[in-house]
């Protein structure tokens, strides 16, 4: 199984890493507009192979698609990354043009290619990528709520001290500071509900500190985050080229769900071998109705500054 991966910066590498260290797949492709870069993470990686005992081969490419042929999952993160003080909104007209330019490249050697979208804003440039390919929205996937998810819960394991690896919880909305949804009322600790175990003024840090997740990183990283963004990427391809059929948060496109129409956010969707296989509808109380509402409405203005 193939993968490609177009942007071979901090979360395009890390996702490769994570990808061949988990044998996930058994090619992966990194592209680059930069002359060697690719090149130079793949080596990197590949001298790993010894020592952390993978045998997925990692190829690098400067810009050359025809390396990429035959592709079944397509990453894209090329773009852009925000800056401190920057929101993802302020990505938009740059990462647009580079998303276009990519789509159109990957495509012509991978036409029945997934893709997974990790270019921000990342509503916004999963929407865009589905206007310029006009594929069936089971293709295109943005990852946002996979990572905001296991940010999540990271800070959920943090407040109850408790291993990560026992909780559950999902974020929906949109993928930004202001727009993602944390359900706290269905995080559970090993099948206790969260809301049982910490207080009221506990389950909003939670929140607060997982909506500002990204940002905080960037503060004092200088620049996005990239280790949990590539593993959670990892995730959404592991689900797909697997068939798992994993319930992830994911950023599709909705007709007629949640009574929404026409534009990408994060919802419970259920990820296989076709991409997007099924989003699941799950029943939210008036308070998160009002949320997700909210995250609708924002997202569309968005969107209103894209053009393709």
């Amino acid at each position: 199984m193939k993968v490609t991966i177009i942007g071979a910066g901090n979360v395009g590498a890390t996702c490769a890493e994570v990808i061949a260290n988990r044998r996930i797949a058994s090619e992966v492709v990194l592209v680059d507009i930069a002359e060697g870069y690719a090149e130079g993470k793949a080596m990197d990686i590949m001298q790993c192979a010894s020592n952390s005992k993978f045998d997925t081969i990692v190829k690098g490419s400067s810009n050359d698609y025809s390396l990429t042929a035959n592709s079944e999952v397509v990453v894209v993160t090329s773009g852009i990354p925000r800056k401190p003080g920057m929101t993802r909104e302020e990505l938009i007209g740059t990462n647009a043009a580079v998303v276009k330019s990519v789509m159109e490249s990957a495509l012509k050697y991978s036409p029945n290619a997934i893709f997974v979208m990790v270019t921000n804003p990342l509503d916004t440039m999963t929407l865009a990528a589905l206007k310029i390919t006009g594929l069936d929205r089971k293709r295109i996937i943005g990852m946002g709520g996979a990572l905001d998810s296991a940010r999540f819960k990271y800070f959920l394991s943090q407040k109850l001290n408790k291993p990560v690896y026992d909780i559950e919880g999902m974020v929906i909305g949109g993928h930004g500071d202001t727009t993602m949804i944390p359900l706290i009322r269905y995080a559970t600790y090993k099948g206790m509900p969260v809301t049982e175990l910490l207080s009221l003024e506990e389950q909003e840090e939670v929140c607060k500190s997982t909506m500002v997740g990204g940002a905080t990183l960037t503060k004092l990283l200088g620049t996005s985050a990239w280790y949990a963004p590539g593993a959670a990427v990892a995730n959404v391809v592991e689900s797909i080229l697997n068939d798992f059929k994993r319930m992830i948060p994911c950023s599709v496109l909705l007709d007629g769900e949640y009574g929404q129409k026409g534009l990408c956010i994060g919802v419970p969707c259920i990820i296989g071998k076709n991409g997007l296989e099924e989003i699941v509808e799950i029943n939210l109380n008036d308070k998160e109705t009002e949320k997700f509402l909210a995250s609708v409405e924002a997202v569309h203005n968005t969107n209103k500054e894209l053009t393709v």
